[in-house]
């Protein structure tokens, strides 16, 4: 169910990120978020209802906090009042893990660092010079993927397939069964290609009053 699904990713991206834990609200939970010029905080819905987006959109005061819900933008957009402003819709993706024994392409070099429950990868050139990375949470048996990133000089080299499979290897390592990630419209077409499968449409709001 993609309720669950949002609960996962809730959690899992608290962790990345290392923001307070996620407070639960009647209508979902309530993300504190620092050191980001576009956000101070968000809410997510695990259900979109329209009484509760409406209640989470009566509850916020600080311009740049978002709304974050499980549907499609034309659904929820006439149930916020005036201030709201609607940004690019995510997606809402999540997959069974499978090892696959990844190898890092020609010229490149990966490692992985642990901090906490969070598992950091970093993809080298052989000149030295950082050319993709990611990260995930390990949440129970669910591993949260997060910040997949690979520089604009060494795209189309299959480091963003390597880094998704490399993080998926070592979350099966620590007892990790389910993936589950927020995709950009830029990054679904990869974690399709992987296997990945869409649970829901994630609906997204700011206000800026």
């Amino acid at each position: 169910m993609a309720a669950d699904t949002v609960r996962t990713w809730v959690a899992g991206w608290a962790v990345s990120r290392g923001t307070p834990a996620p407070v639960e609200k009647p209508w979902g939970y309530f993300i504190e978020v620092a050191g980001r010029p576009e956000e101070v905080g968000r809410h997510v819905l695990p259900e979109t209802d329209e009484a509760l987006v409406r209640s989470a959109a009566a509850s916020v005061t600080a311009p740049r906090t978002w709304i974050k819900a499980p549907a499609e933008p034309e659904l929820v957009e006439p149930w916020l009042p005036a201030g709201w402003v609607r940004e690019e819709s995510g997606y809402l993706m999540a997959t069974d893990l499978t090892t696959t024994h990844p190898v890092a392409p020609e010229g490149y070099s990966a490692a992985i660092e642990s901090v906490g429950d969070v598992r950091y990868v970093r993809v080298l050139h052989a000149d030295g010079t950082l050319a993709a990375q990611g990260q995930m949470a390990l949440v129970g048996e669910a591993s949260i993927v997060d910040r997949v990133i690979t520089d604009e000089a060494h795209r189309r080299r299959g480091l963003g397939q390597f880094v998704m499979r490399l993080l998926a290897d070592h979350a099966l390592q620590e007892g990790a069964r389910l993936g589950v990630l927020g995709a950009t419209p830029a990054g679904r077409a990869l974690y399709e290609t992987l296997g990945w499968k869409q649970r829901a449409t994630l609906a997204e709001f700011v206000y800026r009053p």
